[in-house]
């Protein structure tokens, strides 16, 4: 009973986080409020989605079990009435978006493990639901997703998926494999983001950009 509420706990920080990071974006964009909680509500719930229609789970969990959609409004609401100066807003939007990269990509593992998937696979959904909320949030607002620019993560979601994977397969529950994945997303991106860490991109000669 315990580890399903802390498990239920866990989904519902990963979905504030989120959701936060996407209200932090409109809020730098300058959207009103419809706009800010639209982009932080579909921050919030969009991995969540994207990881049931991938699970064969019809509708999506986000549409049927109401604290996940409350959630995600909620924390996009109390951005829009308490968020910080614009001088302070990246790095906690970085933060949180760490936060609901590295909760969803080790839960989304466990809930494809849970479902019978193989690791490999249960990996690959864990990490498409981890960067599935940011890239509908980039969309949303116009930018190139994060996923292919910023630094290390999507690494940080695979090895999250990775390490939660990992802890089921030596006994963890699900619980404690999503907190030990969740950990180990949430440190790299931040570290990665904090060094200014980045997978090795082209070089490209002047006369062949544009």
């Amino acid at each position: 009973m315990w580890g399903e509420i802390l498990y239920q706990a866990l989904q519902l920080a990963g979905i504030c986080a989120f959701a936060i990071s996407g209200a932090l974006v409109g809020v730098r964009r300058g959207l009103d409020l419809l706009g800010i909680l639209v982009v932080g509500s579909a921050t919030g719930i969009g991995g969540g989605i994207i990881r049931d229609l991938l699970l064969g789970v019809h509708p999506p969990v986000a549409f049927t079990h109401w604290p996940y959609l409350v959630a995600a409004i909620g924390a996009s609401l109390i951005v829009f009435f308490v968020h910080p100066g614009l001088a302070r807003i990246r790095h906690f939007e970085v933060v949180f978006d760490a936060f609901g990269l590295g909760l969803f990509s080790a839960g989304g593992a466990v809930a494809a493990l849970a479902s019978g998937y193989h690791p490999i696979v249960a990996i690959s959904i864990g990490t498409i639901t981890a960067v599935g909320g940011g890239v509908v949030r980039d969309v949303l607002v116009n930018t190139v997703p994060g996923v292919l620019t910023r630094e290390l993560y999507a690494v940080s979601a695979i090895l999250g998926a990775a390490a939660a994977a990992g802890a089921i397969a030596l006994g963890a529950t699900p619980s404690i494999a999503t907190i030990a994945g969740g950990g180990c997303a949430i440190a790299l991106r931040l570290i990665s983001y904090a060094r200014g860490w980045h997978l090795p991109s082209p070089k490209l000669r002047e006369d062949t950009v544009g």
